[in-house]
């Protein structure tokens, strides 16, 4: 009897993305170890997709790593946290040196810093791999953004780039820096995700509850958009979203869905790991607050009769120009959160000593990831060469953007703050950008009031050293 060929890769954790991720695999002539908890899982995806390529089902752990050729390549696509810990540890008797374990979910990256080592101290390497995309792109084609040693790259790297989405001939995939530097990066894409998101979904509720469009009208706008600079899946799936009907009521699908945003935990991840390096993230902040806000139903409930403004419309002559405005403003919304994102991969960085290149990340994030859009390209020019400015807004281009819709973006949320509508995204970006700008902020005053009833020291503008004003006594200075 012949024996069956060993698998190139294998996968355990056949839930939607481990399924699809391993079609993907087979799909481009990759022979396909599956393995899964429950093992009908593993039965049902071959029966059902074992003419897309080669699959070996595989019963348990030992059997699932005895499949496997040597260097062993695996991938781990289950839930975060416990449970990938709780396969590692039955793997990791099973392997052998050189063997690479990859782990695809949204880890969070200190965790995949403790795996790696814990690994490597036997011999394994461990991959920790963001990989966005949703389910239709680990089938069609993700953007794959993979930590882990340089060598564990050149064992796994081919791979992932052949089932990585493509732009340009390009595969959306890179090795992004060392341990924990590919769920970091995962991370923050997130977190920028969160910010877009809210960024659009502000942009709508001007439109509707300022603009007095309806849904379906607001749609055409957001398709209009899509033709020009903000052209991105996502504008592209508000317009969908926006256009459709609910079949059972009739109404705008956008009126029967709750309006109560979920979240799963990575952009507030983005914003803790963002506090602790000292990196103001504050539009990324202000989309996941927008979602706690969102979901805190009995505050909602207990504050619905404080009073806001008696003007709630603009007339018919602000409405018609009013779409542009918006426009502008979430393009240079948008600029601010990409900025702050990527302000925060430089300082983590320099932080854990990646070495990540930015502008491999704007090349990456251009195909099969949900932030995907042309913007990036702006991104990827930005970075070009030795560039590395200390923030995206520096750029010529986006100086330049910034300072075109600087009076419409203005205009937005002075009228979204007089009309009553929430525009936290909008503002705070404005905001920010404005603090940037400014030649002294008041934290002159703050600093001040510490070193008054804390005596927590200030520095001067014009010597150096630290200095205490003896408040409570003749108000005169020492130096510290």
């Amino acid at each position: 009897m012949t024996e069956q060929p060993k698998a190139q890769i294998g996968v355990t954790g056949l839930a939607v993305m481990g399924r699809n991720l391993a079609r993907n695999l087979a799909r481009h002539g990759y022979r396909v170890a599956v393995h899964n908890r429950t093992e009908a899982r593993t039965t049902a995806l071959v029966e059902e997709f074992g003419h897309e390529g080669e699959f070996v089902a595989t019963g348990s752990m030992a059997e699932f790593v005895a499949s496997l050729e040597r260097p062993r390549r695996l991938v781990i696509m289950v839930k975060a946290g416990q449970p990938t810990d709780a396969v590692i540890d039955e793997l990791v008797p099973l392997l052998d040196e050189g063997d690479v374990v990859l782990d695809g979910g949204n880890a969070h990256f200190l965790d995949t810093r403790r795996r790696e080592q814990a690994l490597r101290e036997r011999g394994l390497h461990f991959v920790g791999s963001g990989i966005s995309g949703g389910e239709q792109g680990a089938l069609e084609g993700p953007s794959i953004m993979p930590g882990g040693t340089a060598e564990s790259y050149r064992v796994v790297g081919p791979l992932l780039e052949d089932i990585s989405a493509k732009v340009d001939g390009e595969p959306c995939c890179t090795h992004v820096g060392p341990d924990g530097a590919g769920h970091f990066v995962k991370m923050v894409h997130n977190g920028i995700e969160y910010a877009d998101m809210q960024l659009i979904a502000e942009a709508y509720d001007l439109l509707r509850h300022a603009g007095g469009l309806r849904p379906a009208q607001i749609a055409d706008v957001f398709r209009g958009w899509n033709g020009g600079r903000l052209e991105s899946y996502l504008i592209e799936i508000t317009a969908e979203i926006l256009a459709h009907t609910d079949a059972a009521s009739g109404k705008p699908f956008v009126d029967v869905v709750l309006d109560q945003a979920e979240q799963k935990g990575t952009g507030r991840w983005t914003v803790q790991t963002a506090l602790e390096l000292g990196v103001p993230v504050s539009g990324i902040a202000e989309a996941v607050f927008a979602r706690s806000l969102s979901g805190s139903a009995d505050l909602r409930r207990a504050t619905g009769d404080l009073p806001g403004p008696t003007e709630t419309w603009l007339d018919s002559t602000a409405a018609d120009r009013f779409a542009d405005d918006v426009e502008q403003a979430l393009y240079a919304s948008k600029i601010v959160a990409y900025a702050q994102g990527f302000h925060q991969i430089q300082a983590g960085s320099k932080e854990y000593g990646w070495e990540i290149d930015p502008g491999a990340m704007a090349v990456i994030w251009r195909g099969g990831c949900i932030i995907r859009a042309r913007f990036l390209d702006r991104i990827k020019a930005a970075y070009q060469g030795d560039r590395e400015p200390a923030t995206l807004l520096t750029d010529d281009h986006f100086r330049e953007a910034l300072g075109s819709a600087q009076s419409a973006w203005r205009r937005v949320v002075s009228t979204a703050a007089q009309l009553g509508v929430p525009v936290p995204g909008f503002s705070t970006a404005l905001a920010y950008y404005d603090s940037l700008r400014a030649e002294r902020l008041p934290a002159s005053l703050v600093q001040g009031q510490r070193d008054f009833f804390g005596a927590h020291t200030y520095r001067r503008v014009d010597r150096e050293g630290t200095f205490h004003t003896l408040w409570g006594g003749d108000r005169s200075e020492e130096q510290h």
